[in-house]
């Protein structure tokens, strides 16, 4: 069993840790969160093996608390580890302005310099991580996170303030910080050093973060979802999602009916074309048309159908029959004129795949019959 307390549990990065050290086998957690006494924590720290110290304040109502609780609350622990002749490993959660000369920086540095000392007197391991901006879930708006203020404003249709356009922004998303934590857990330093960085960091600006999030809002108009294999944009997006009111979370898509059913898209993407669904009634036949390049798949999710597939130069017919009851996908490649025809009593409904969105100025969709003895080919 590792005996774990975690200081400013209650924080943002403290509850990503916590939510992921619950994850870990053989691992119990002990939280120390704000107004907590602190015999409570000198009581963790008699059986404790490793620390995470992340409790800190960095918008006091005045300066005096940087010291107060950032370098005096590290000074504490060791105080206690020391007396006590205990020797854990602490991961400190210090900051990029540690390296300035602000009041809180300078409170980071302080308390970076306690640990080092501690470090130096007992031997004891000490990982110290001089984060930038950390941004992801949970991460509280209107407080030091440019980026949970924009997600809270931006998901609430609210304006957002931008003073500085142009100014520069690093930026670390907190499951990056959280991996690099557990990897603390029972890692010995592999370097003679006690700086540690998390692998991967963001560079933008105040006006390009604006801009992203307002695309991202857009997406429940557009359905367009951006290159998620980017993974700037991936976390950005989960982020401002984790911002949405419960209320928020569903959204209307518009449906375009006719005596046939309906057709619904989905989701739209440039790299990787769109979903759509439709809905046909008993009898109703799809399709009979081709195209040159855009390839699909029909996945049947509700009925009985017929696909029907010809190769346009020629007379063979490839026939599927599909229901609900064996889900499968059928591949639609180009050059094969195809349709689909409900069988079924009741209503049909077909999920779609085409792998390029649909261009009305160059639609690649030429009508043509599957069967051959049917003369009234339309082109275009």
């Amino acid at each position: 069993m590792l005996n774990v307390t975690v200081t400013g549990a209650g924080g943002f990065i403290g509850k990503n840790l916590i939510a992921r050290l619950h994850r870990e086998k053989g691992v119990f957690v002990k939280q120390f969160h704000h107004g907590d006494d602190l015999s409570l924590l000198h009581e963790y720290l008699n059986d404790t093996d490793v620390i995470y110290h992340l409790a800190g304040v960095n918008r006091p109502q005045n300066s005096e608390e940087f010291a107060r609780v950032n370098r005096g609350l590290t000074e504490s622990i060791v105080t206690y580890l020391k007396e006590h002749q205990k020797t854990p490993k602490i991961i400190f959660s210090s900051s990029i302005q540690a390296a300035g000369d602000t009041p809180y920086g300078l409170s980071k540095k302080a308390a970076e310099d306690v640990l080092k000392t501690y470090h130096m007197e007992t031997g004891a391991d000490v990982c110290l991580y001089r984060l930038p901006g950390v941004f992801g879930k949970w991460c509280k708006p209107h407080y030091n996170s440019v980026v949970a203020t924009f997600c809270h404003e931006i998901s609430h249709d609210k304006d957002i303030e931008i003073h500085d356009a142009d100014k520069e922004l690093e930026l670390v998303y907190i499951d990056d910080v959280i991996d690099r934590f557990i990897d603390c857990l029972d890692q010995k330093k592999p370097e003679k050093t006690l700086y540690y960085s998390i692998h991967s960091s963001f560079h933008t600006t105040v006006g390009e973060l604006a801009h992203k999030l307002y695309e991202l809002k857009n997406i429940r108009e557009s359905l367009i979802i951006p290159d998620l294999s980017d993974k700037w944009t991936k976390y950005l997006y989960t982020t401002y999602l984790s911002y949405l009111e419960t209320d928020n979370l569903s959204y209307a898509l518009p449906v375009h009916r006719d005596a046939r059913g309906s057709l619904t898209e989905l989701i739209k993407s440039h790299q990787a074309g769109q979903v759509f669904i439709s809905t046909s009634r008993k009898g109703v036949i799809r399709g009979n048309h081709y195209h040159h390049t855009k390839v699909e798949k029909f996945c049947l999710i509700k009925g009985e159908a017929i696909i029907t597939l010809r190769k346009i130069d020629s007379d063979k017919l490839i026939t599927c029959h599909v229901t609900d009851q064996n889900m499968e996908i059928v591949d639609i490649p180009p050059g094969y004129t195809h349709s689909i025809e409900n069988v079924s009593d009741d209503e049909m409904i077909v999920l779609f795949w085409a792998n390029e969105l649909f261009d009305p100025e160059n639609p690649d969709t030429i009508s043509l019959h599957v069967q051959p003895n049917t003369t009234d080919e339309k082109k275009g």
